[in-house]
């Protein structure tokens, strides 16, 4: 006699609880690493990432104890863009600010979105922070983090590979743009200004953007 089979189970959505939980993942690790990050700055910038990014989400973090606990996904990643730009000093907050706000745009007010979707919110992500910074791969920013891992999550989804495996490998492709910073020259920003200088430094912004992504998916 054949057992019967085990039902099927639910389709993994992402709601507004997921969300907050992720952010809130987020504020949790720049707070861990603010020191790191600062460090990395003082090299390169102006010395302030790590503390710029703890009181950005430490605002988006009261911003959403205020917001309805049902806010959609996409409403809640437009507010905490919005609040990013207005709290994150220097380059970061209008650049993190623009790949939150696309984000949630891409999603307009569903109430959940499917993990495979995140695919597309990264991609839109990844392209308005480039525009917004005016940068490409390879010019020591943010984007050389986010955009292979907007790349990788992509083509793994295509493959069919499974949402926690493909996600995986996107952090693991954030991880090794990051690292792949150490040997660029900046071309843009601050950092600019230290020519052949910046060799051999980690960019303070790409090493945030891999601990957010890590985060997210944690």
């Amino acid at each position: 006699m054949k057992a019967a089979p085990h039902d099927a189970a639910p389709p993994l959505t992402i709601g507004a609880t997921e969300v907050r939980a992720a952010l809130g993942r987020c504020r949790r690790i720049v707070e861990r690493h603010a020191a790191y990050l600062t460090r990395l700055d003082v090299v390169l910038g102006d010395g302030d990432h790590g503390d710029n990014l703890v009181i950005g989400f430490r605002a988006v973090d009261a911003m959403l104890d205020e917001m309805p606990a049902d806010t959609p996904p996409g409403e809640l990643l437009r507010a905490v863009g919005h609040r990013l730009v207005a709290t994150v000093g220097g380059a970061s907050g209008p650049l993190y600010g623009t790949a939150f706000l696309e984000a949630g745009a891409s999603i307009g007010d569903a109430s959940t979105v499917a993990p495979a979707e995140l695919a597309g919110m990264l991609s839109v992500a990844s392209a308005g922070l480039a525009r917004r910074g005016r940068c490409a791969l390879g010019d020591k920013t943010i984007l050389d983090a986010l955009a292979p891992a907007a790349d990788t999550l992509t083509r793994e989804i295509a493959l069919g590979a499974e949402f926690p495996t493909a996600y995986a490998a996107a952090v693991a492709a954030a991880a090794g743009g990051m690292r792949s910073t150490r040997s660029l020259v900046a071309r843009r920003g601050l950092a600019m200004r230290l020519g052949g200088r910046a060799i051999g430094h980690l960019d303070p912004g790409a090493v945030s953007c891999f601990l957010l992504l890590r985060a997210i998916g944690d």
